[in-house]
């Protein structure tokens, strides 16, 4: 549309006969896939489209669920560092929410903490660093997360009490991890 101006596209003659041919055969063969009439395929695509939404929100509570029953038993793996509760470790499955998530459970559970959190995904790793109130003079999430991101080719910020990186080094993730005991040591 222009001033004054309509541009319309058509087909015509035998051009328009194929052009209904291969889209009647288009939709038979969706018809054909979905097991329905062609008449049936915008109703049948409207409820596996309704299903697969539900299944979506299935699968990120069932996540959610796993990351707290993995954040539960790290609790017992947090380490003392000069009266700091520090936990490094790895979320199996856990998307950025879970790790926030589980990062809020272990907070409230550690009490005076600083935890480092990261899921992988193919090559692809995210972290999540937290650090509770009372030891936010000493330790920075922001800081932390850079320091861990670094080291797995990424980088990431946040607040003082939480942040979150990624990186797209997985391999050099376990050796990250356990150098955040020493880089706290350091700053308690």
């Amino acid at each position: 549309v222009a001033a004054g101006v309509r541009r319309v596209e058509a087909v015509t003659g035998l051009n328009a006969l194929a052009y209904v041919q291969g889209m009647e055969e288009t939709l038979g063969g969706v018809a054909g896939t979905l097991k329905v009439t062609p008449g049936e395929v915008p109703a049948r695509v409207g409820a596996l489209l309704e299903q697969m939404r539900d299944l979506e929100k299935e699968m990120n509570a069932l996540k959610s669920r796993l990351a707290s029953a993995q954040g539960d038993e790290l609790v017992n793996q947090a380490v003392d560092v000069k009266g700091i509760k520090v936990l490094a470790a790895v979320l199996t499955g856990a998307d950025a929410k879970g790790l926030r998530e589980t990062m809020d459970k272990l907070k409230d559970k550690l009490k005076t903490a600083v935890i480092v959190l990261a899921s992988v995904d193919g090559n692809k790793v995210q972290i999540a660093a937290g650090v509770t109130a009372d030891s936010m003079g000493k330790v920075k999430a922001g800081e932390l997360v850079n320091f861990v991101a670094q080291q797995v080719g990424g980088k990431g910020g946040g607040k003082a009490d939480m942040a979150m990186a990624g990186g797209t080094d997985a391999s050099g993730l376990a050796a990250a991890l356990k150098s955040v005991q020493a880089w706290v040591a350091e700053r308690a």
